[in-house]
């Protein structure tokens, strides 16, 4: 399958069918996020498997937004293991999570699972329920699974603004704050 064929089949799954995931195939998906480019290759995401009944169970005290998937992916990332941009010291971490988490949910629809990005979460409560040490930053959660027969894209799934409103050459002439860009190649 081309990329970008991928890219527009993966949807935010909301429903899931019982079926539990196959290990092979979760260790695929964990593979995929360790390919993951990382900001100087530190590589500080980890990732908790959230797969047992009770570990489900402990989830939904944590987020309204499990969906009864038979399986989750909680993306952390280990602050003191991540890249920080010397001139500011931004953390990269989050970003890393997030780069590690899309290519886990692309191998997902690839793999023919679902996912759906989760970032509606208690972090206290995470770090509570699954014991989480103070330096692990919890960033996503991945409710995985093989999509219910009735599960669709949301409505809002194929709107995408054009290119010329989000791509800009050499400057950002003309955007205003919160506003769709004007013209792409001015």
């Amino acid at each position: 399958m081309d990329f970008i064929k991928l890219a527009k089949e993966r949807y935010s799954v909301r429903k899931f069918a019982g079926r539990k995931v196959e290990k092979e195939k979760i260790a695929q998906i964990l593979e995929a996020g360790r390919l993951a480019p990382t900001a100087a290759n530190y590589q500080p995401q980890r990732i908790l498997v959230i797969e047992s009944g009770e570990s489900l169970a402990k989830l939904k005290g944590c987020t309204p937004y499990h969906f009864n998937a038979p399986l989750a992916l909680l993306v952390c990332y280990d602050r003191t293991a991540s890249w920080k941009r010397p001139y500011d010291g931004y953390d990269m971490g989050t970003v890393d999570a997030a780069i590690v988490a899309a290519q886990m949910m692309l191998e997902a629809t690839a793999l023919g699972l679902g996912t759906t990005w989760v970032g509606h979460f208690d972090p206290a409560a995470v770090r509570e329920a699954f014991e989480l040490p103070e330096y692990l930053e919890p960033v996503a959660l991945l409710p995985t699974g093989y999509p219910h027969e009735n599960a669709r894209p949301s409505r809002l799934h194929d709107d995408r603004l054009d290119l010329e409103d989000t791509v800009f050459y050499n400057a950002f002439a003309g955007l205003e704050a919160g506003r769709k860009g004007a013209g792409a190649h001015d």
